[in-house]
C-alpha cells in the first residue's frame, strides 16, 4: 500500500477520474509493480479487502483467476465500484475461471444493470471465441428489444455484443446492421481520429472490411 501511495500522480488521477476511476496510479507503473510481485493469491486477497481502487487493480493482476469460487467472484463483481476494476475483474479473472459460464448466465439476467453488463461481456466473448450452443438469433431479439433503453454500461455491453455478432457471423450480419441502423444507439458518439466508431453498423462494416483486406497466407 505504501508503494501504491508513492505512485500517486495528480495528472494520472485527473485522467482516471474522467473515466469514473478514483485512483491516481499510472497503469503502466501498476503493471510493472505486478510483474515484479508475480502471482501471489494471498496478497491479492488482502489487497482486494482494502477497498482501495489501485490496490484492487493490482490484486487482479497478481491473483490466480482459477482460485476463486463462484460465490467469491459474484461478491467481488458487486463490490467493484469503478469501471476499470469491473472491466479488469471480468476480463482478467472471470473469463479464466471455471465458473465463467454459470456466472454469464446468472449475471445476464440480473436486475442490476452493472452486473448484467458483465454477463453481456462474457456473452460477447463466447460470440467471438466459442459460439457453439449460443442462440445468436435469440440474442439479437433481446438486443433489439432492450438496447435502446438500457442504462449506459449495460447498453455499451449489449452494443458490443451486437457488433461482435455482425462481425463474426455472416449469416446474422445484415440483421445486426439493420438493428443498429434502426435503433441509432451511439450513432453520434464522439470518436477520435483514427478510431472506429462504436456505432454498430459502422463498427461491423469497418472490421469486416479490414479482415477482407488482410493478405492471405
Amino acid at each position: 500500500m505504501a508503494e501504491l501511495a508513492a505512485l500517486e500522480d495528480p495528472k494520472a488521477r485527473a485522467v482516471n477520474e474522467k473515466h469514473g476511476d478514483d485512483h491516481g496510479v499510472n497503469l503502466g507503473k501498476l503493471r510493472a509493480l505486478a510483474k515484479r510481485l508475480k502471482t501471489q493469491q494471498e496478497l491479492a486477497t488482502g489487497l482486494w479487502a482494502t477497498d482501495d481502487t489501485a490496490a484492487r487493480l493490482l490484486a487482479l493482476l497478481i491473483c490466480r483467476p482459477k482460485a476463486f469460487t463462484r460465490a467469491e467472484l459474484d461478491a467481488m463483481l458487486r463490490a467493484a465500484r469503478t469501471p476499470k476494476v469491473h472491466d479488469w475483474l471480468v476480463n482478467y479473472v472471470v473469463k479464466k475461471n471455471p465458473h465463467a459460464e454459470e456466472l454469464r448466465l446468472a449475471w445476464s439476467a440480473d436486475a442490476d444493470p452493472v452486473v448484467a453488463s458483465a454477463g453481456w461481456a462474457l456473452t460477447t466473448e463466447r460470440v467471438a471465441k466459442k459460439p457453439e450452443g449460443l442462440d445468436l438469433a435469440g440474442l439479437l431479439d433481446v438486443i433489439e428489444a432492450e438496447l435502446k433503453d438500457a442504462p449506459d454500461r449495460l447498453q455499451w455491453a449489449m452494443n458490443h455484443c451486437l457488433a461482435r455478432i455482425g462481425i463474426e457471423h455472416p449469416a446474422h450480419r445484415a440483421r445486426a446492421i439493420a438493428i443498429g441502423e434502426r435503433l441509432g444507439v451511439l450513432k453520434d458518439y464522439p470518436t477520435p481520429p483514427g478510431c472506429t466508431s462504436p456505432f454498430a453498423p459502422v463498427w461491423i462494416t469497418e472490421m469486416v472490411r479490414r479482415r477482407q483486406d488482410e493478405p492471405t497466407a
